[in-house]
């Protein structure tokens, strides 16, 4: 092994060069997946026998039978339907009218029809830019302000990130060794906490004289009978579909992998009563599911060569022996690690934060005595943060493709600040209180 003729300086902490060399070079824009698989296997050369390898296709072969990952395809196909089935344009249209007559109703609306396309969705991307194609144009016409809106849409459009089904907790259970079910149902309070503060902050900011929020620009709606058949109409398809595939979970009915199979046939059914399904709809959902689906679990594949190299190399007991000599103790542990992960989400994207980072710091959180659950949702909000953070937050970038010309960068820089504001405040009511995460599983499950 060339280990032997390297300095002590890198042969004993090779597992921290590995670590450090692969993080560069994911910052610097490398291929992601051939990174973490070159650097594995250069690094697992120098330091390990070339046999050890040989656990590498166990280790492959255990992903590919994995059925909880079978729900990957399954919830984005469900998704991406939605995203093309007419139906948030319905719902945002509706929720308006709904909410005109409230301070500030049409930011409320557009905050909780980004929460039920994230609980429809749970893909960021698809619900930013859907959101920011529909939204914008209204709230700058009703003459909020151009970095409000860009703010309250990007800030609504990122709630899919810890609003069941979301991806993001659909990968993490499995690296978290939670059960998905546990994780969905765990991450609901704390997702409508987040929605609750969006909605308060906007309806504050319209008593304190500011010029970004109208105060209410019509009268309340008239609720005759074609009114409530409008809301009917808007409401009943998503929150049908989001009861059928959380629902089921909830209660024990069918696993996650066997809802998000419902969810994707029901998504294709609400198209069609939409009058939208077509087969160049099926073909162009069918392609983009694919695309995603293969990013996804090549990832996954280069992630799995990555931690076998690193704990081969020891990288578990240097991490710990780190931690140690830290001292580092409770409170202290936690905020570090959400610090780091704070700031890995600004330049990595949440997929390979999951299944690099997480496998190596989530272990040490646990043998500290924190429940893994409660671990599990704070970072998934503080993902949610980092996705939605100046300058690098991926959620702004979508908005900025499909934002109106007049609407500059430093507009979606400015308008989402509060919002990261209120991001931090959730995470901390969440650290504060670990029973906002926990009671429900408690209550569904009796234990």
């Amino acid at each position: 092994m060339l280990i032997e003729y390297l300095p002590f300086w890198i042969a004993d902490y090779l597992a921290a060069w590995l670590f450090l060399v692969l993080t560069i070079a994911l910052m610097g824009g490398f291929p992601v997946t051939f990174t973490m698989m070159g650097t594995s296997f250069l690094f697992g050369l120098i330091g390990l026998n070339a046999s050890f390898f040989d656990l590498l296709p166990l280790r492959m072969w255990g992903i590919m039978n994995n059925t909880m990952l079978m729900a990957v395809p399954l919830f984005i196909f469900m998704g991406l339907a939605l995203e093309r089935s007419g139906l948030a344009k319905q719902l945002l249209e509706t929720m308006e009218e709904l909410f005109r007559n409230v301070r500030g109703g049409l930011a409320i609306s557009v905050v909780i029809v980004g929460a039920l396309l994230g609980a429809s969705t749970g893909i960021v991307g698809a619900t930013v830019v859907t959101m920011g194609l529909m939204s914008l144009p209204i709230m700058l016409k009703y003459k909020y302000s151009k970095s409000f809106a860009a703010g309250t849409v990007a800030a609504s459009g990122t709630l899919g990130q810890i609003i069941p089904p979301s991806i993001v907790l659909l990968l993490l259970g499995p690296v978290m060794e939670v059960p998905i079910g546990d994780m969905f149902i765990g991450a609901a309070i704390p997702g409508m906490i987040l929605v609750g503060l969006y909605c308060l902050f906007i309806f504050l900011s319209t008593f304190f004289g500011t010029k970004h929020v109208p105060a209410a620009h019509a009268k309340a709606p008239n609720f005759d009978k074609t009114f409530i058949l409008k809301i009917f109409k808007a409401l009943v398809p998503p929150l049908f579909l989001i009861l059928a595939v959380l629902g089921t979970i909830f209660a024990g009915i069918a696993t996650p992998t066997e809802s998000g199979a419902m969810g994707a046939v029901g998504a294709v059914v609400l198209t069609a009563m939409n009058g939208k399904l077509s087969f160049k709809l099926l073909h162009d959902v069918a392609k983009g599911t694919i695309r995603m689906t293969c990013m996804v679990f090549i990832i996954i594949m280069g992630a799995t060569c990555f931690a076998l190299v690193f704990r081969g190399l020891g990288g578990d007991d240097l991490l710990r022996e780190f931690i140690a000599s830290m001292n580092l103790h409770g409170w202290q542990l936690i905020t570090m690690v959400m610090i780091f992960i704070f700031i890995l989400g600004f330049f990595l994207d949440f997929i390979e934060i999951t299944y690099i980072h997480i496998p190596i710091i989530a272990p040490i959180v646990v043998e500290y005595g924190y429940d893994p659950l409660w671990f599990g949702i704070m970072f998934a909000v503080n993902l949610q943060t980092s996705f939605m953070t100046p300058p690098f937050g991926p959620s702004l970038f979508y908005l900025k493709g499909v934002c109106p010309p007049e609407i500059k960068t430093t507009d979606v820089y400015r308008g989402i600040i509060p919002f990261v504001i209120l991001q931090i405040i959730g995470l901390i009511i969440i650290a504060i209180w670990p029973g906002l995460v926990t009671w429900l599983p408690g209550v569904v499950y009796g234990n």
